[in-house]
């Protein structure tokens, strides 16, 4: 399977879909403020960078190829653009995540958590935008994780964007976390607000328990 794998049509088709649904139900003023874009805030890469990527990168998290199970945990749909800061679409940027799985602990042989690992989740995907810029994942949703003894980090994913002439590693946070007032990363960005998603309600083509994440990602030049 490609190592870039793209949007199919049956996923540009949903996406455009649940994407038009979120933006009817914003408010005129959230619309709007699309016009005003400010850069995506950086964050640290880490030490949990993949050492191995699977062979299986079709944008499911969820399942691994040859096995019959299923990820543990909150199943949600990550999606969004990848835009300038004019608003333009950066189509053909290359969008990585990775995560741990719902105990907190990451594929990765340096991470020394004593949470279990989870045999049907690699937490590590990478897709192109397609020309609109869009991409999107299924996933888990990640849980926090002991970063020492004193510092619990929040649920978040990994993010490496590389547009055309930019390239962003940033970290997505989620709404409502407690954990997120007190990580030493999201509090150390002057604009945390750009960090966090909303879990949205699922439209009708999607699981019923699952959730929406929209994040939009913005690069300076694209």
């Amino acid at each position: 399977m490609s190592a870039n794998p793209k949007l199919s049509r049956r996923q540009v088709l949903e996406m455009s879909l649940t994407l038009g649904g979120i933006a009817l139900s914003l408010p005129l003023s959230s619309v709007l403020a699309q016009t005003g874009l400010r850069r995506t805030p950086d964050q640290v890469l880490g030490p949990f960078y993949p050492v191995t990527k699977p062979l299986d990168q079709d944008t499911d998290l969820t399942s691994i190829q040859g096995k019959p199970g299923r990820a543990e945990g909150q199943v949600i749909h990550l999606m969004g653009r990848v835009l300038d800061l004019q608003g333009n679409p950066v189509p053909g940027a290359r969008v990585e995540i990775w995560q741990v799985n719902m105990h907190g602990r990451y594929t990765h042989p340096s991470d020394t958590n004593l949470a279990p690992l989870d045999p049907n989740f690699e937490g590590f995907e990478v897709q192109v935008t397609d020309a609109e810029g869009r991409y999107r994942f299924k996933t888990i949703k990640p849980g926090a994780y002991p970063a020492t003894s004193e510092w619990m980090r929040p649920p978040h994913i990994h993010f490496d964007v590389t547009g055309r002439l930019d390239k962003l590693v940033t970290q997505m946070y989620f709404a409502g976390e407690s954990l997120n007032d007190k990580d030493r990363y999201l509090q150390g960005v002057t604009r945390k607000e750009a960090l966090i998603a909303k879990l949205l309600p699922p439209t009708q083509d999607l699981e019923p328990d699952s959730f929406v994440v929209p994040w939009d990602i913005v690069l300076p030049r694209g």
